[in-house]
């Protein structure tokens, strides 16, 4: 900053300045002081205007980087939601297949012993039918050889 090195200039005056015996005084040249206080009159409002914007970049960077830090995050939560959302749809229809394989095999093996009963019922039929024609034919049989 030219301020600065204004100051800086002062100071090279002072210690450059004769002292005076006996005492922490300084002669320096007045007009140089007054010549160096008049640039800092000049700059100051300059530097103090890149001050303020600097100050007022500084806000507006910050005040950017937090929306987008908030976007970011925001982003972030929804995600996990959604994360969420679909493990619990996967669980969900992890236990709907296992109730569908559960009822599947419950028919399945109802059908299965369905099946087994309705085909005993058949056999027993055609065995009390085949039993009844033995029957007649062991009748028929006897009457044939006159067997009563």
């Amino acid at each position: 900053m030219e301020i600065l090195r204004l100051i800086e200039e002062i100071e090279d005056v002072i210690e450059n300045g004769s002292t005076l015996p006996f005492s922490n005084k300084v002669m320096v040249d007045m007009d140089e002081i007054y010549n160096i206080l008049g640039e800092i009159r000049i700059k100051l409002p300059d530097e103090i205007k890149q001050a303020s914007w600097v100050k007022e970049e500084r806000q507006r960077i910050l005040a950017e980087a937090q929306k987008d830090a908030d976007t970011i995050l925001n982003e972030a939560e929804l995600r996990l939601e959604e994360l969420i959302d679909q493990d619990e749809v996967t669980r969900k229809a992890k236990e709907m297949a296992e109730e569908m394989m559960i009822k599947a095999k419950q028919n399945a093996k109802d059908i299965r012993l369905g099946a087994l009963e309705y085909a005993d019922n058949i056999l027993l039929e055609t065995q009390e039918k085949l039993k009844e024609h033995i029957n007649i034919l062991n009748k028929n049989r006897h009457e044939l050889r006159g067997d009563q």
